[in-house]
Order: C-alpha cells, then sequence, then structure tokens
C-alpha cells in the first residue's frame, strides 16, 4: 500500500488483457523469437546445432527476472540483459541468441503480436456488445420513444431504433478493427537499419535466404503480411493507427452512455443497479450511473492518449530514434487495458439493463399534443374546416396549453381543450385514434429489422463462436 497501483491492473481490465501485455508474455515471445530465429538459420545453413536449439527450447519459459534486472541495471540495455539471462540458462546456444539481429528484431515484433493478440480479445468483447445491442434494438423495435434533437423533444422513434444509432457507430468500429487485422504487417527480419547488412556476411550475399528467413518467421508467429521495407523498427503509423482505433471504440462507448445517462436522469431506461449498491454517501436514495460513468472516464483518458502516438510518429527522425519507446510502454498498453474494460462494462450494462415502459408514455403524452397538432389540422380540413382559421384556433390552444405547462406546473392540458372546443369539427373517436404514438414512429421498427438483418447479423454469424461471455466487473 506505499506504492501506487494501476487502477486498470487492480480495478477494471480483464484477466485475459493483463497477462497479454504482461511481462511474462513479453518476455517469453522474446524466446520464441529467438528460438525460431536460430531454427530457420540452421535450415539455411548456418552453423547452429540440435543441441544448441534444444536447450533454448527446454529453458524458453524458464526466465530468471531477479537476474534480468541485474544485467539490466549493469549495461542499461533491457535487451542485452535478457540476452545474456538467456545465455546463462542456455550455455550451449550462448553464443548464437540473436544471432544477426537487432533490439527491435524482439523488441517490435512482439509488440505486434501483443497489439494483434490483443485486437483478437477486444474482438470477442465487440462481438457479444454488438449481439446484446442487436437484442436489446429487436426487443424494443415497436415501442414508441421521444426522439430528441438539440435534447428538445422531437418526432418520435421508437427504444428498438435509438439502439441501432448506438449499434451503428460501434459496428463503424468493427469494419475498423477487422480491416487493421487483415492488413497488418510483422516487422520480420530486417537488420538494423533495415538492411539486412548483417545478414549479408552470414549468408554469403544471397538474398534469397534472407527473404525466407523474413516470410518464414513472420509465418511462424501468424503473420501472412510482412512489412517490405523498414528503418529499424517497423513504422510508428501502425502505433498511431491502431490507437485511433481504440479512440473510434471509446468515442462510441461514450456516446452511448451519455444517452444512458441523461435517460436515467428521465427515469426511462436504467443501468443495472445491485440490491446492496449505494449510490450517495450523503443522499441514500440515490442510483447514480455509475458504471456508465466509469466508461466515460476510461473513454476521456483512451481519447486523450491517441495523439501521443500521432506525436511520436511525426517525430520519429530518419531510420529510428528511442524517444517512442517509454512512450509506447505507457500509451498502448494503458489503451488496450482501457478498452478491454470499457467493452467489459458495456456488455454487463446491457446485461441487465431496464426499460420503464410506462414512464417513456408519459414523457410521450406529455408531449405528443403538440406534435399532433398539424395532424389535425389536416383532418379538420378534410371535414370541411379552413386550414387558417383552424391553424389559429389550434395556435391559440398551443400557446394556453404551454403556459400551463410551464408557467403553472400542471399537465398538458391541450387534448381536452382541442376536445371541448365546438368550433371543431374532428371526430372525437378519430381524434384518440390519431394520437396513438405509434402513428407518429415512421419507418423505425422496420428499419430497426433490416439494419439488424443486413449489417449487424452477418457479424454475429460468422463470430458465432464467440458469443457468451461472463461481465462481470471486479469492484
Amino acid at each position: 500500500m506505499n506504492s501506487y497501483k494501476n487502477p486498470l491492473e487492480e480495478r477494471y481490465s480483464s484477466e485475459e488483457m493483463l497477462y497479454n501485455f504482461s511481462p511474462n508474455n513479453k518476455f517469453r515471445n522474446w524466446r520464441k523469437l529467438w528460438i525460431a530465429l536460430a531454427e530457420i538459420e540452421k535450415d539455411l545453413g548456418l552453423d547452429i546445432s540440435e543441441e544448441q536449439i534444444a536447450q533454448l527450447k527446454a529453458n524458453a519459459d524458464n526466465i530468471d527476472y531477479v537476474k534480468a534486472a541485474d544485467y539490466e541495471k549493469k549495461f542499461r540495455h533491457d535487451v542485452m540483459a535478457h540476452v545474456h539471462t538467456y545465455g546463462d540458462d542456455a550455455p550451449l546456444a550462448k553464443g548464437i541468441i540473436h544471432l544477426g539481429a537487432t533490439s527491435a528484431f524482439v523488441g517490435d515484433n512482439t509488440d505486434l503480436i501483443q497489439m494483434r493478440d490483443g485486437l483478437l480479445l477486444l474482438r470477442k468483447q465487440m462481438v457479444n456488445v454488438i449481439k446484446n445491442l442487436s437484442d436489446f434494438a429487436l426487443k424494443y423495435k415497436d415501442l414508441p420513444t421521444l426522439g430528441f434533437t438539440h435534447y428538445q423533444p422531437a418526432q418520435l422513434t421508437t427504444v428498438g431504433k435509438r439502439a441501432t444509432l448506438w449499434l451503428q457507430s460501434l459496428i463503424l468500429d468493427f469494419e475498423e478493427l477487422e480491416f487493421f487485422l487483415e492488413t497488418l504487417r510483422f516487422r520480420g527480419v530486417k537488420g538494423t537499419t533495415g538492411t539486412a547488412a548483417s545478414f549479408l556476411e552470414l549468408f554469403e550475399g544471397d538474398y534469397s535466404k534472407v527473404q525466407h528467413l523474413d516470410k518464414e518467421l513472420s509465418k511462424r508467429f501468424g503473420f501472412e503480411k510482412v512489412f517490405g521495407v523498414s528503418g529499424q523498427t517497423y513504422d510508428r503509423k501502425i502505433d498511431a493507427k491502431v490507437m485511433a482505433l481504440l479512440s473510434n471504440i471509446a468515442q462510441s462507448a461514450h456516446k452511448f452512455t451519455n444517452d444512458l445517462r441523461l435517460l436515467q436522469n428521465l427515469k426511462e431506461i436504467e443501468e443495472p443497479f445491485e440490491k446492496n449498491q449505494i449510490g450517495s454517501s450523503a443522499m441514500a436514495y440515490k442510483r447514480n450511473p455509475m458504471r456508465s460513468e466509469r466508461i466515460g472516464a476510461l473513454s476521456k483518458f483512451v481519447m486523450s492518449l491517441s495523439s501521443s502516438s500521432a506525436m511520436v510518429a511525426a517525430t520519429q527522425w530518419f531510420e529510428r530514434t528511442l524517444d517512442d519507446s517509454a512512450n509506447k510502454r505507457l500509451a498502448i498498453p494503458q489503451s488496450f487495458l482501457a478498452i478491454d474494460a470499457i467493452l467489459l462494462i458495456w456488455n454487463n450494462i446491457m446485461n441487465g439493463i431496464v426499460v420503464y415502459e410506462n414512464r417513456i408514455h408519459k414523457h410521450i403524452m406529455d408531449e405528443l399534443p403538440f406534435m399532433a397538432t398539424e395532424y389535425i389540422i389536416m383532418e379538420e380540413v378534410k371535414a370541411g374546416g379552413d386550414r387558417q382559421e383552424i391553424h389559429e384556433t389550434i395556435r391559440v390552444h398551443s400557446i394556453e396549453a404551454s403556459k400551463k405547462v410551464k408557467m403553472e406546473g400542471k399537465e398538458n392540458d391541450l387534448i381536452e381543450r382541442i376536445m371541448n372546443d365546438s368550433s371543431l369539427k374532428l371526430d372525437k373517436t378519430k381524434f384518440m385514434e390519431i394520437l396513438d404514438p405509434k402513428n407518429f414512429i415512421g419507418f423505425a421498427p422496420v428499419q430497426t429489422e433490416e439494419f439488424i438483418r443486413n449489417e449487424v447479423q452477418p457479424i454475429l454469424d460468422k463470430y458465432s463462436d464467440l458469443i457468451g461471455l461472463e461481465a462481470d466487473l471486479k469492484v
């Protein structure tokens, strides 16, 4: 309790994402890369024995982190610290570990592995949010609700149709994630400045062997694409692009929670609130939207970090500088951990979200009489009335009803005023039929069904094996 602990680790992120960016996973990948490098170099004719490779493999997970820390303090170089530590564990192979490679061989390739695997974890989370939102949209596709523009009551929509707006944003992010994974390239084996000069001598000038080494190693780690050219490092645009993607997911999540918090204030829709949960230490009645607010806080954090990687990409010098290193260690893992937490919370919300249909209907009926006046005027004209006279009559009634609501705090009595106005010829039964909220929702139910069928269901079908996710919160 005497040193800082990252809340992303203690309070928010999943164990899977925490492991993905853990030191143990990182340094195990370093050793896997060194093993693969040695194996392929042996296959290409270098003087490396089976015994050396066997010893590397036998000690792949036997990492002495205390010794590595001591070496790093001595060398001020993390990669060489682990080269020496691995060499102590596998003395037969000490002379061929990291042969021909530079630090970015293990550092950059591992970063790309972690980003890819992190995105695969996020993809599972996103598929489940998409499933939960689509189920919610279909369930409430016919339920009318007030639409809002400028946060002022506007034409009606439905609860389900509004949910498709949240879905649409997330699907745009999902498509971007899919494209990123499809086009992600491995750094591979490029040498100190990207020229593979160190391998010129090792392979006696045979460039085809360098090409084979580059592609074969990339395939072994699950990458079909490899950078054709690089400096010492892969292009830091990759970091900026993945951070922009994470920022976009954060934006979509924040938009959802803003809407939900406004709806919770209206007492129309509410995030889960557990039996023993306390909303306020002072106000015992409070039901604060803690989950939504947490998503909002984490989303702001991720959005702020995206500019950091953009600045790094913009200010790299020639073949490489090291002013990216500390930034990458902080920004990228923490953004992944935060998005992981955001999606976990989002799934948790959708698993227990509550809709108060009667409250929604009450708010509709508070505003619907005003919205229905255009329809009333048209029906009056059909019944033989004068359009201008009817418009003036309805206008006066509307103003008086509005005064009752705003100045006296009373209920909207526009319907009663119209019903009791003997100058209006509208059939009273017809009038009440006009006021059915479902007459004002346009094609919202059909649009919801079409959107789910055409754009959402193909994703759910493709990734049906990912559906089903525990979304329990740590705190």
